[in-house]
């Protein structure tokens, strides 16, 4: 169960489970990461997907997926924030992380950001596409196509199968 009606974190989450678990059934829904809509720091951002994966799990699924994007104050980094998107997988007993490789937006989208609005309309405004982080995302924009917002969940959802995919050297 992903924790979120998102098309990009769903197709993430099927194309990364789908290669480890042939036969999966993916599905989705709305759950609520308990931490704000913007989240700034490592603790509240991991927080939101460990929430969300506990929220969704249920015993009519082996696993629940939670995936939380937020800005993390990096030193030496332009703007002072890169973003990463972290993912916690959960069975009930066990909570599993990972996270994505970040990027940096530019500095006037972290301005905004710091001033109140959330990057997905900051985005969205500067690209003129509606809902960017649910399509191509900002990371699509912003690498000129190189690396797609799906392409990039999906390494934060492989990272926290790793120790799934290795039970015997890691429980």
């Amino acid at each position: 169960m992903v924790a979120s009606k998102n098309p990009v974190k769903l197709k993430a989450t099927q194309n990364i489970l789908g290669k480890i678990y042939p036969k999966t059934d993916v599905k989705a829904k709305h759950v609520d990461s308990g931490v704000p809509d913007q989240p700034i720091g490592l603790d509240i951002t991991i927080q939101g997907a460990i929430n969300r994966a506990k929220n969704a799990f249920s015993d009519e699924f082996d696993l629940s997926v939670g995936i939380e994007s937020g800005l993390l104050e990096v030193p030496h980094s332009l703007t002072g924030y890169l973003d990463l998107q972290w993912c916690a997988i959960y069975d009930g007993e066990k909570t599993t992380l990972g996270v994505s490789a970040g990027f940096e937006y530019p500095p006037m989208v972290i301005k905004k950001v710091l001033e109140g609005i959330e990057v997905g309309d900051v985005m969205d405004e500067v690209t003129g596409v509606n809902k960017l982080g649910q399509k191509k995302g900002a990371v699509s924009h912003l690498s000129k196509g190189l690396l797609d917002r799906t392409g990039n969940t999906e390494q934060c959802v492989l990272m926290a199968m790793i120790p799934r995919m290795n039970e015997r050297v890691y429980f």
